[in-house]
């Protein structure tokens, strides 16, 4: 999500007017959001072309790397290594195809991941922060915030409540 949806959403949430004004607004916001994730699609696939369709599988195969090693993933000079790029490649290819650096795709990975385990009955945050590999806990719970906008606790204490 970016900074421009965040605010769309914070506005729906602001929202001034009641009853069909309210309705035709929160519409408009919708509108606006979709028009934002479509704007970014585009310009993603845009940048994509430039790319040669061998460097594209490779970017995808550097992020599938990172997905099944969340705990401890390769540097990224040596994530370029394996996958048979050079590190700017690497970097200007995540840029185009996921519309992030190699490291924001895999904080991005490891909070999906988090919230995936904070679905899970008696899991804590430090077990959770450990298998997504972050060895401080608070600093896990800053990245996860972050993403979601609520504190690990949060998340789990939801799961308690939607059981």
């Amino acid at each position: 999500m970016t900074g421009a949806m965040r605010s769309v959403v914070q506005q729906m949430i602001d929202c001034p007017f009641m009853g069909m004004t309210k309705r035709l607004y929160l519409q408009g916001k919708v509108f606006e959001l979709m028009a934002l994730q479509l704007g970014g699609t585009l310009k993603q696939k845009a940048a994509s072309v430039s790319l040669k369709p061998d460097t594209i599988a490779r970017i995808h195969y550097a992020a599938e790397i990172l997905r099944s090693q969340l705990e401890q993933p390769p540097a990224q000079a040596e994530l370029a290594q394996q996958v048979g790029v050079a590190y700017c490649t690497l970097h200007k290819g995540f840029r185009a195809v996921f519309g992030v650096t190699p490291f924001a795709y895999l904080t991005q990975q490891r909070m999906k991941r988090a919230e995936q385990l904070f679905r899970q009955p008696g899991c804590t945050v430090a077990e959770v922060a450990n298998q997504v590999g972050y060895a401080n806990p608070a600093q896990f719970a800053v990245a996860f915030k972050r993403q979601f906008g609520m504190s690990p606790r949060d998340c789990m204490r939801g799961r308690k409540l939607m059981r």
